[in-house]
């Protein structure tokens, strides 16, 4: 069968392998539509604020 060392080995791989999948989920579920969340309410907090100033422009 194993090997303690290969078993140790084995149990490596999962285990980074399970951290990646774990991070990938956490990264495409919280992280990015976070991420582009906050980008668009800044886009349309500085369209706001360029409407406001060219409106008091005039």
């Amino acid at each position: 069968m194993f090997e303690f060392d290969q078993y140790l080995g084995f149990l490596a791989f999962l285990t980074i392998l399970s951290i990646g999948f774990w991070l990938m989920i956490f990264l495409l579920t919280f992280v990015i539509p976070y991420w582009v969340g906050g980008s668009l309410i800044e886009l349309i907090k500085e369209k706001r604020e360029a409407k406001k100033a060219k409106r008091e422009e005039v």
